[in-house]
């Protein structure tokens, strides 16, 4: 679930520069294994959202387009898988709503409270409320909330430490296992309760997991937290609230009319959102390549950007399509009989957490031990790309097999390519958005690799509308055109890597 990894750097540090060490002091008398007991805190809220977040969506598409005879909505499929898209490239778009409301309303802190209740509310309203209501209810509060929480969380823990403090790495990627267990039992539990009494039962546990996490954050909050991200550092004046909440309910409105009139269709949503995710990376790269406070070099470096911009974009698009196009093919061709026991198709979607538990660290290993002599970060893109592309070539022996046809081993394969691909990939983007930033820039350079992660998501959903399961031709053809599209960019990175690398100058 490389999607959540490390965003510490989204959100300004706090006015105060001594801020972080007192933080770090006030709680240096706990520890949590040689961490701030805050860690531990926010490892639970985050493994609980992530559980709450991961569940419900492994199982959304099925609900969507599932008849209602089966208690689904009936909805098309392309519609359902444009849908599927558009949701999770809103929830990388909302991350930088609610890094604004941090760092200009609320501090870090609250908007991660405030957002946690936000998504345990649209899991209830996805659990209780029918139809497409609780549908658009139940969405649009889970990626309001989810971007929060995934935002906020991190810059909080990022409080908990001095700048210089040794631990830091390392209670990052504490965290980060945190996300991936919230990713690994989530589809576990959820699609259990989903086979057991429908989809309403599996959004409910999604909606107790969220509730769990904020239990244990509010017994904990005072004790571990402290003062760790109330510092509001760019304060919004109160004389500007109105123009801003008039707008934000103006755009809400405007948006929900086009989709209730079907001026805008259900099918072109996971292509809107793409196109606005595009039109915010481009305007903020040239805002800063522009800006007088952005030297020489770090322009150059902003150029150098662009081509692993791009391979980031298909690399998601393919990547996600464990939500859409996968979940379709382990829906109508995967063999999910595991030793008598049927299994949900919404299953799959634990495979990626458990190799990302196992082969994070290995990785991580390995880039330490090779040092300066490892990879450039355009030869982990372009092969990180070549992967995915390749894992998808395993799928055409099966093309237009018959129902449940393929064995459940070749999707755990094409999962255990897709994380490989993933580590080579997602946190080295995340590390290179901090490395290439101007310095007057650093939030804003991760908001742009964040647009790219937004892109690709919601053209998972796009991808989703060309994939005809029924149709061995179409199917052959979706599976070789993706796959080769993915393997001719990866190629063309890796030959661009020394132009690459003279734009980055010094940056690897």
């Amino acid at each position: 679930m490389n999607t959540d990894t490390t965003q510490d750097g989204v959100s300004p540090e706090p006015s105060d520069p001594h801020l972080g060490s007192e933080i770090a002091e006030a709680h240096s008398e706990k520890k949590f294994f040689g961490q701030p007991w805050g860690l531990a805190n926010l490892f639970g809220v985050e493994m609980w959202e992530r559980f709450s977040f991961y569940g419900m969506q492994s199982i959304l598409a099925f609900y969507l387009y599932y008849s209602v005879t089966n208690g689904g909505l009936g909805m098309g499929q392309a519609a359902a898988l444009s849908i599927v898209g558009a949701y999770g490239g809103f929830v990388y778009m909302t991350s930088l709503v609610a890094s604004f409301i941090a760092d200009r309303v609320l501090g870090s802190e609250r908007t991660l409270f405030y957002s946690a209740v936000i998504v345990m509310l649209g899991h209830i309203a996805l659990a209780l409320i029918p139809g497409y209501v609780g549908l658009s209810i139940g969405l649009v509060l889970i990626g309001l909330g989810s971007g929060g929480v995934k935002t906020a969380a991190q810059v909080v823990l990022g409080q908990l430490y001095s700048r210089t403090d040794p631990r830091r790495d390392a209670g990052f990627s504490i965290f980060y296992m945190g996300v991936n267990l919230g990713g690994l039992f989530g589809p576990l539990v959820t699609n259990a309760l989903w086979g057991w009494g429908g989809f309403h039962w599996g959004f409910g546990i999604a909606a107790v997991g969220m509730a769990l996490g904020l239990i244990q954050y509010v017994a904990m909050r005072k004790t571990t937290i402290g003062a760790a991200g109330h510092t509001v550092p760019n304060p919004l004046p109160k004389n500007q609230y109105a123009q801003w909440i008039i707008g934000a309910v103006v755009v809400v409105a405007a948006v929900v009319a086009l989709i209730a009139t079907g001026i805008i269709k259900l099918e072109w949503l996971s292509n809107i959102t793409a196109a606005i995710a595009l039109i915010a990376a481009i305007a903020l790269l040239v805002q800063m390549y522009t800006s007088p406070l952005t030297s020489a070099k770090e322009k150059s470096r902003l150029l150098g950007f662009i081509p692993m911009f791009i391979g980031g974009v298909l690399f998601f698009a393919i990547f996600q399509t464990q939500f859409t196009v996968l979940a379709v093919y382990s829906d109508a061709r995967l063999d999910r009989n595991f030793f008598g026991i049927d299994l949900p198709p919404g299953l799959i979607n634990s495979f990626n957490p458990i190799f990302i538990i196992i082969f994070s660290g290995v990785f991580a290993t390995l880039w330490t031990k090779l040092g300066a002599k490892q990879w450039s970060t355009a030869v982990k893109f372009g092969v990180a790309n070549i992967v995915i592309g390749c894992a998808l070539f395993f799928f055409l022996p099966f093309a237009g097999g018959a129902e449940n046809s393929t064995p459940l081993a070749l999707i755990i394969w094409v999962y255990f390519l897709f994380t490989v691909a993933e580590l080579l990939l997602s946190p080295v983007g995340n590390s290179l958005a901090t490395k290439v930033a101007p310095e007057a820039f650093q939030s804003r350079m991760f908001a742009v690799w964040l647009m790219a992660v937004s892109m690709g998501t919601s053209l998972s959903g796009t991808l989703g509308g060309y994939y005809d399961p029924s149709d061995a031709g179409s199917e052959k053809v979706f599976f070789i055109t993706v796959g080769v599209a993915a393997i001719v960019l990866g190629a063309i990175i890796i030959v661009a890597k020394n132009w690459v690398l003279k734009k980055f100058i010094d940056v690897r």
